[in-house]
């Protein structure tokens, strides 16, 4: 990526080294003070009306408020929530570079807030995330992790079966939903899209080169590979028969082979 490579030549001083850390430390931190006040929540959702009216710290902290539902007691879910961002994040900072690695939670934070400002805040920061752990799984593919400790999967196929519930959500939801999926995820595809497209040319290119090689290497199993110059024996009427190429280029079984052979290293068989 050209122009990311550049603008980091230029501004690269200007990156936050360990941004994962700090992002995990708002996310930590709203899960406390939500316990101690779980009103206080709603100061920091993205509500549209009250950013009109001033309250603009809502387009960025709506994006801290960690996930902590579902089936486990809330603090349960916070922790894996926290755990998951610092495993991935750490791993894209390793991965790409600080610098690299802030403009692409950047572009994700812009992209998400337009999204749900935009389609509905039930987004949340849900994309986000969903983007991040594409990106750690472009980069650490085949990297083993544990499903709560216990399951063992390997990064790459979950990554496989996010990106087909993104996709059958996209293709199963309303406009305003896929509208919000390429919103928040605009980050993913500015960064590896146009690697993503090479990579199926390139395996398509592949494809069809193999294709046009087994079809010239491919030889009628009626049609022998070997057959003396003198008698005409092939391996097919004569299976015991081996063969040799004489330094006249023409191939001779043993019994009519001339009496100066080619060097064995040239020798067929």
């Amino acid at each position: 990526m050209s122009w990311i490579t550049s603008a980091e030549s230029r501004f690269g001083h200007l990156a936050i080294p360990g941004l994962p850390r700090i992002i995990v430390g708002f996310n930590a931190l709203v899960f406390v003070l939500y316990k101690l006040n779980p009103p206080f929540l709603n100061q920091l959702t993205l509500d549209p009306a009250a950013v009109m009216n001033g309250e603009v710290w809502r387009l960025i902290t709506f994006l801290f408020i960690p996930s902590f539902g579902g089936f486990l007691p809330d603090w349960i879910g916070a922790a894996f929530y926290v755990l998951f961002l610092w495993f991935v994040g750490n791993g894209l900072e390793e991965a790409m570079g600080a610098f690299k690695m802030n403009v692409f939670y950047l572009l994700g934070m812009i992209g998400t807030t337009v999204a749900a400002l935009f389609f509905g805040g039930a987004f949340s920061n849900a994309m986000l995330n969903t983007s991040m752990f594409l990106a750690f799984a472009r980069f650490y593919p085949d990297l083993m992790i544990y499903l709560f400790f216990i399951l063992p999967v390997k990064v790459k196929w979950m990554a496989w079966f996010t990106a087909a519930m993104v996709l059958l959500g996209f293709v199963t939801g309303d406009w305003s939903y896929r509208g919000a999926v390429i919103a928040a995820l605009g980050n993913y595809l500015i960064f590896f899209g146009a690697e993503m497209v090479q990579e199926v040319r390139d395996r398509s290119e592949t494809q069809a080169r193999r294709k046009r090689f087994d079809a010239q290497a491919k030889i009628p199993d009626d049609e022998p590979m070997h057959q003396c110059a003198t008698c005409g024996k092939t391996e097919l009427k004569s299976p015991d028969l081996e063969f040799r190429v004489a330094r006249d280029g023409h191939e001779y079984c043993l019994e009519h082979l001339p009496k100066t052979p080619v060097p064995p290293h040239q020798q067929l068989s």
